[in-house]
């Protein structure tokens, strides 16, 4: 397969600001104080984590129907790995989470016109999109898989999409890639959505996170289709942030949060409680 890589970890240091940050305490009180000095130090600039911690609580935000990273179980909770990875963060920041449900398409315009404080949706690391955002430590890794219904034996690979329609999320990494090899890509919201486009013919072949897949297939190990072809290189998964000096301490903040959860195990966790395996080392 050709190699089509999507990230590329000098754009995650650049985005991250090449952060380095030593000695963090295993507790959420050492976060959470380290987070309060910061604030104060930098709240006469506009600085976004003392508004945060002043106002106690973290606007996230996320599309809830995408499992299983966030979605609604049978009593309409809201659960998944993202929406519990976003909620040890505050916890770390000392605030409470508030979320907020969206397509995937108006997630970022809702986060540039400040109306989110973080998007935590299994966003990948770009390079376009770190010109526009500051990316966190990442705190998953993901492959992107291409799937196919089972009766089709002509698409194998992600060369074969050339001249073929696929469904994804508007603005997606997965509809950039499928459009990469010559794919026409239809938009549509969800995976569930996508899938009963594939399995009813009505588009070739779709593409997603892996581990998305798996879970689906866990769910209903009768659903009629197969994954044909694996991207090459793990695809980092962070949360990004507005660009500028008023996210600097959030975004210092969340990363030493994330360096706690990772080092506590709990990263891992819930890696294994929603994924079944552990996406949140690259190894």
């Amino acid at each position: 397969m050709k190699r089509r890589t999507f990230i590329s970890m000098m754009s995650v240091m650049a985005a991250a600001g090449v952060l380095t940050l030593s000695g963090c305490s295993n507790s959420s009180s050492s976060t959470a104080a380290s987070a309060s000095a910061a604030s104060t130090a930098g709240s006469s600039a506009g600085d976004q984590l003392a508004t945060i911690q002043a106002n106690g609580k973290l606007i996230v935000a996320l599309e809830g129907a995408w499992q299983p990273w966030s979605y609604h179980d049978e009593s309409d909770t809201l659960v998944g790995y993202d929406v519990e990875v976003s909620r040890a963060i505050a916890e770390k920041l000392g605030v409470e989470p508030e979320y907020v449900e969206s397509d995937w398409d108006s997630l970022f315009a809702g986060l540039d016109a400040g109306r989110f404080d973080i998007v935590c949706n299994g966003v990948e690391v770009t390079d376009e999109r770190a010109l526009t955002y500051d990316f966190t430590t990442p705190y998953g890794y993901i492959h992107t898989a291409l799937a196919v219904r089972k009766d089709n034996d002509e698409i194998k690979s992600f060369e074969d999409l050339k001249g073929k329609t696929t469904a994804n999320s508007l603005a997606s990494t997965y509809m950039e890639l499928a459009e990469s090899y010559g794919a026409t890509v239809q938009g549509i919201d969800t995976l569930e959505e996508t899938i009963q486009l594939l399995t009813a013919g009505r588009i070739d072949a779709t593409l997603n996170a892996d581990v998305s897949f798996y879970d689906y297939l866990n769910v209903h190990p009768d659903a009629d289709f197969k994954i044909v072809a694996l991207t090459e290189e793990a695809s980092h998964v962070a949360i990004p942030l507005r660009k500028g000096e008023e996210t600097a301490t959030l975004l210092e903040a969340i990363n030493a949060a994330i360096d706690e959860l990772r080092a506590e195990g709990t990263l891992t966790e819930l890696s294994e409680k929603y994924f079944g395996q552990d996406i949140s080392s690259e190894n």
